[in-house]
């Protein structure tokens, strides 16, 4: 009798069991589509941390040779413009100059000289706020008789944001929280719960300028799109 009891209770108990895992895979295959996708944003405004500075300065004449003396001689003053003002020699680099033969240009209008000398000092520097009070300034190399030719687009001043991997995860966990923050409303909304995080997609870091006008401003943004599953 003891021996067909315990059978019994066994049987009793997997019955039961089975029982509880049918019951789970049917609650699992009725709410395996409940689920919401909602994106997080996090973004910041920061000041660049370098300056990337090009300086063109040009000559024009007949003399090569004497041409080279003169831009020499103007390279010379506005490298120590630079220094005057708190520049270092190893945020200074010099180009070598570029000469254009105007008389092999046949869609040259400059009929008066036949050389075009450009020579160009790139200032590079973490200390982004005195290079700009420097470009401020360069009008004072006019006395000096310098003339900083204006920069085409592949001598323009770039400022960039360097220390951006140093705000990632902070920047990353407002996100999350933004996107599950979210989700919350919408769970609270359709009388469900939030359950846990299905799938997440990090999402790209994008910098740029936050205007024109102010290209050393820059805004850092990311977007994450978190899938949270729901339950009663």
């Amino acid at each position: 009798m003891n021996s067909r009891f315990s059978q019994a209770a066994v049987i009793a108990a997997g019955i039961a069991f089975l029982g509880m895992c049918i019951k789970s895979g049917i609650d699992d295959f009725v709410n395996k589509d409940r689920v919401v996708t909602v994106k997080g944003l996090s973004e910041k405004e920061v000041e660049a941390d370098k300056v990337t500075w090009p300086i063109p300065t040009k000559e024009l004449g007949n003399d090569l040779t004497q041409l080279y003396h003169n831009i020499n001689v103007t390279t010379n003053k506005v490298k120590t413009f630079l220094k005057q003002n708190g520049v270092k020699d190893d945020e200074i680099s010099v180009n070598a100059p570029v000469v254009i033969d105007l008389n092999a240009d046949q869609y040259s209008t400059n009929k008066g000289y036949r050389y075009n000398i450009t020579s160009t000092i790139t200032v590079t520097s973490r200390n982004v706020k005195l290079i700009r009070s420097i470009m401020a300034r360069q009008g004072e190399l006019l006395k000096q008789g310098v003339a900083v030719v204006e920069g085409n687009w592949d001598n323009r001043t770039t400022y960039e944001y360097v220390s951006f991997q140093k705000m990632k995860p902070e920047m990353m966990q407002e996100a999350i929280k933004n996107a599950e923050t979210t989700a919350e409303q919408f769970a609270k909304n359709s009388s469900s719960r939030l359950d846990k995080i299905t799938r997440a997609d990090q999402g790209q870091f994008s910098i740029e300028d936050r205007d024109s006008n102010t290209p050393y401003i820059k805004k850092v943004r990311v977007v994450t799109t978190v899938t949270y599953s729901l339950k009663d």
